[in-house]
């Protein structure tokens, strides 16, 4: 069952179906071959009981706030105003790449839209600015990937719904590892630019920045308060992650009404492209609960979890052969659909093990991140090329892949210390972990 099961869904990949109907149709061929009865007829169920989920009502919200962030200047204002803070230092612009994308995914929760809306307004000054192409250009890519690790994270929401795990959890355990991976892409920028001068474009003006800075303050302060509302409110007790979501989604209004841009084609256009992200997102995690409903039922995910415990691996050797199969498979296949396909099988493997869920959901989420920017189906590369619009693509794949090494730095930090996850959960919830 098992074989046939893998053999199954390598012949869906590889005809290149779009995700939801894939997933479906693996589920129906499953369920007609292995179930003791016909599991379609649940299908209308499953698709109620799983778009009915309360917590998955925040991840239109979410997807709005970056629209509307994106669609309003607000992000442009940021990255103007981040500038004269990294000016000193070596790389400048590069390291302004990296830290507006922290902070814009501390708003939007989408590594698309992140590397989409820094990416425009970064790109033009790629070339007048003089810096080494593949290395700016794989700092924006790179950059938005940490907008499904530092929370809010629309991915993080998809991931708790799978495995019963707490959404505050993870937003707080994603926390510390997500600004530490920032500070891990731009020590690594650093690095190469001391040993490549020349990489790090053209020293800048210096004598005014201290008036830069300060006139700058007020479009930092937005995007930092829009994050303080959202996860301050859930560690406040104030707000389920739902609500603040609904909160964070009304201050961002309030602020694009304060400056200005609440027009109708900005929020016609922010409405059009949250309905489509939201309708992607939806019918990819309907198909994915019936496979999984399908797999429980006949037994498939029990069956590849003893396979995995018969092998006899210590627990380290095994999470570094499901790591090793992560980044493989991330090399061909998009993540959402790698993190809704495979996360019933291999969390109970992990749990099996004796690992965190929630650990484990933060090295997941960086596998993940390694996968958006790893070629041929690295949607991140995608996304900044067709913002770029023009030059190599390889030149976006050759400067992705310091940052890939910076990832799984990053793993093998978490592994050691995997209380960089679990203390901030454990001091919020004692529970956790």
């Amino acid at each position: 069952m098992i074989a046939w099961a893998l053999g199954l869904l390598t012949v869906l990949v590889a005809l290149s179906l779009p995700v939801a109907a894939a997933l479906g149709l693996m589920g129906y061929v499953l369920s007609e071959k292995f179930a003791f009865f016909p599991m379609i007829g649940a299908l209308g169920e499953l698709a109620w009981n799983s778009s009915n989920d309360f917590i998955l009502i925040a991840a239109p919200m979410f997807i709005m706030m970056g629209e509307l962030m994106h669609r309003s200047g607000m992000s442009e204002r940021l990255f103007t105003a981040l500038t004269p803070w990294f000016a000193r230092i070596p790389g400048g612009l590069i390291h302004t790449n990296i830290a507006a994308s922290a902070i814009f995914a501390a708003t939007s929760g989408s590594s698309v839209a992140t590397a989409a809306t820094i990416g425009t307004v970064a790109i033009p000054n790629m070339d007048k600015g003089g810096y080494n192409r593949p290395l700016f250009l794989g700092s924006i890519a790179a950059g938005g990937t940490l907008g499904i690790l530092i929370p809010p994270s629309i991915n993080m929401i998809i991931y708790a719904v799978l495995t019963d795990t707490s959404v505050a959890d993870l937003y707080a355990a994603g926390f510390i590892p997500g600004f530490m991976l920032a500070g891990l892409f731009s020590l690594m920028v650093l690095g190469a630019v001391l040993w490549r001068p020349h990489w790090g474009g053209p020293k800048q003006d210096r004598s005014n920045l201290w008036a830069l800075r300060r006139a700058g303050l007020k479009h930092l302060i937005p995007p930092l308060g829009l994050f303080m509302v959202v996860v301050g409110s859930i560690y406040a007790g104030i707000a389920t992650p739902t609500e603040a979501a609904a909160l964070g989604l009304i201050a961002t209004l309030g602020l694009v009404i304060a400056n200005g841009q609440f027009t109708l084609p900005v929020m016609l256009r922010a409405f059009e492209g949250t309905v489509r992200t939201t309708c992607m997102v939806m019918l990819i995690v309907i198909a994915a609960f019936f496979l999984n409903f399908v797999m429980v039922s006949i037994g498939l995910v029990q069956a590849i979890t003893d396979l995995v415990l018969k092998l006899g691996w210590p627990p380290l050797g095994m999470l570094a052969a499901i790591i090793v199969f992560y980044l493989i498979l991330g090399c061909f296949m998009e993540t959402l659909s790698m993190m809704i396909a495979t996360t019933p099988v291999v969390v109970p493997v992990i749990k099996a093990l004796g690992y965190s869920p929630v650990w484990w959901g933060i090295i997941f989420v960086i596998l993940m991140e390694a996968a958006l920017i790893t070629p041929p189906v690295g949607l991140n590369l995608y996304v900044v090329q067709t913002v770029r619009g023009r030059g190599q693509f390889s030149d976006i794949c050759l400067g992705s892949l310091p940052f890939v090494l910076m990832m799984l730095i990053m793993i093998v930090i978490l592994i050691a210390f995997p209380q960089l996850a679990l203390w901030l959960p454990t001091i919020l919830n004692p529970k956790a972990g």
